[in-house]
C-alpha cells in the first residue's frame, strides 16, 4: 500500500483496541473513537492515522485524513465511552460519498526507516 508523503506504513497490531462513545453524535463515527494501544507502543501514539484511498487515483494510493485519538492501555479510560473493543473488522463497510465508494483504513505512518524498523521490532 502506498501512502502519499509517507515512505513506510504498517497495519495495527492485533492487540490494539478502541473505545466508542455510549451515544454516537457525529456523522463521521471515526472522529469519536479513541484507540487503546499497548504500552510498548507508547512512542508511536502520534503515528496512527485514518487514511483514505484517493478518489482521483485508479491505483492503491492513499492519503492521510487525520491523526487518530489514542491512549495507552495503562491510562485511565475517559468517562462516557464503551469498551475496550476489538478493532477488526473496523472498516467492514466502505462509505459512500455521492457516486463514489470511499475506502478507509487505519495505519501507522512513518517518515523514516529507523522509526519504522523500531516499530516492526516491537510488533513482531
Amino acid at each position: 500500500m502506498i501512502v502519499q508523503d509517507h515512505l513506510y506504513c504498517c497495519d495495527m497490531p492485533d492487540d490494539v483496541r478502541y473505545l466508542r462513545p455510549k451515544e454516537l453524535t457525529r456523522p463521521f463515527i471515526e472522529k469519536t473513537i479513541v484507540f487503546v494501544i499497548p504500552d510498548r507502543l507508547k512512542d508511536f501514539r502520534r503515528n496512527l492515522w485514518h487514511v483514505r484511498k484517493r478518489s482521483n487515483e485508479d491505483g492503491a494510493v492513499y492519503a492521510p485524513l487525520f491523526r487518530a485519538r489514542c491512549l495507552l492501555a495503562s491510562d485511565p479510560y475517559p468517562e462516557g465511552y464503551v469498551g475496550p473493543l476489538d478493532v477488526y473488522p473496523f472498516y467492514t463497510k466502505v462509505a459512500r460519498n455521492k457516486r463514489h465508494y470511499l475506502d478507509y483504513y487505519m495505519l501507522f505512518l512513518f517518515d523514516s526507516q529507523p522509526e519504522y524498523a523500531k516499530f516492526r521490532s516491537l510488533t513482531g
